[in-house]
């Protein structure tokens, strides 16, 4: 017997594989490869406070080691969320983690706190990877203050464990890390997308109507384990690893640089059924070596990980 139980800060979860937000949906198209309720946790498509309709088309672009995207948020509002989004995910008995956005602190605030009021909802994820309007469009996510500062009004109206998800976008990830852990984050989800661009070499206009869009998949992959494992020695801070990740190993990587749960995201795409099969696979992958507990892979590159490597 394995155990793949783990605890995210004050958060219980049953096995440490979730899905990334704006990969999965609300879950419906889904739930047909297999029960939701299998995964630690479903996180949400990000929820504004109305309706988002999103950026023009197009919207994706392929590149040759993940996707790019400029979706824009485009989400049916929280409103509309409470009243089909949610219910449906809790049938399912999803343990559900709901991403929230929002133009300025004030909408984050609004929509967390509407949030509160709902039941079925095991913690929040604060995307501060979005432009505040009121700055100029700088991303909350990018200057420690901002980040604090969003941190905190979440913070005042969210009783319950409340996760920071973090762009890649910055000079020093453990510099907003501790910015938005002194604010009051419970967890820190690492990462959000890089930043990227692709050009058409027929028409010599870029990919993206957006022109800009966020980089995810296999490419992203060795920074995010990068930043998880700096983050993880400089705090002690529970965190969620995702970027690229496409086998079991990838997640194994994730959980050996600190991270206590991850999250598949652009697989989801590629492969359906991979966050389903991968709590399987992490169950077999344990047993061959020996191993009773997820938890003896966590944090063992880094300090201690010579010795670890020692008694393999």
């Amino acid at each position: 017997m394995v155990d793949l139980a783990v605890n995210l800060g004050p958060l219980r979860l049953k096995n440490p594989i979730a899905v990334a937000s704006g990969t999965f949906g609300f879950g419906r198209e889904y739930e047909q490869f297999y029960p939701l309720r299998d995964l630690g946790a479903v996180i949400t498509k990000a929820v504004t406070l109305e309706k988002r309709v999103g950026n023009k088309p197009p919207r994706l672009a392929e590149t040759a080691a993940g996707v790019l995207n400029s979706i824009g948020l485009e989400n049916p509002g929280v409103e509309q969320f409470l009243a089909a989004d949610l219910p449906h995910l809790r049938r399912c008995g999803a343990t559900v983690i709901v991403n929230i956005a929002g133009r300025t602190i004030q909408e984050y605030r609004a929509v967390a706190t509407r949030l509160a009021q709902a039941e079925g909802i095991a913690a929040l994820e604060v995307n501060i990877s979005c432009p505040n309007v009121k700055e100029g469009g700088i991303a909350f996510g990018t200057e420690p203050q901002m980040a604090q500062k969003v941190t905190a009004a979440v913070r005042g109206v969210w009783p319950g464990p409340l996760i920071v998800k973090l762009s890649p976008n910055v000079t020093d990830i453990v510099l907003l890390a501790r910015a938005v852990v002194e604010a009051g984050a419970d967890i820190i989800s690492l990462i959000n997308t890089l930043t990227g661009m692709a050009i058409d070499t027929d028409t010599w206009q870029p990919k993206l109507a957006n022109v800009v869009g966020g980089l995810s998949g296999p490419a992203v992959k060795p920074v995010a384990v990068r930043m998880v494992w700096q983050v993880a020695q400089a705090l002690t801070v529970p965190i969620i690893g995702m970027g690229g990740i496409m086998t079991v190993e990838d997640a194994v990587e994730f959980l050996l640089a600190g991270a206590t749960c991850v999250a598949v995201g652009t697989g989801n795409f590629w492969q359906p059924t991979l966050a389903g099969a991968l709590v399987g696979q992490l169950a077999d992958y344990l047993g061959a070596r020996g191993l009773n507990d997820v938890n003896q892979l966590v944090g063992k590159v880094g300090k201690g990980g010579d010795k670890w490597r020692n008694c393999v």
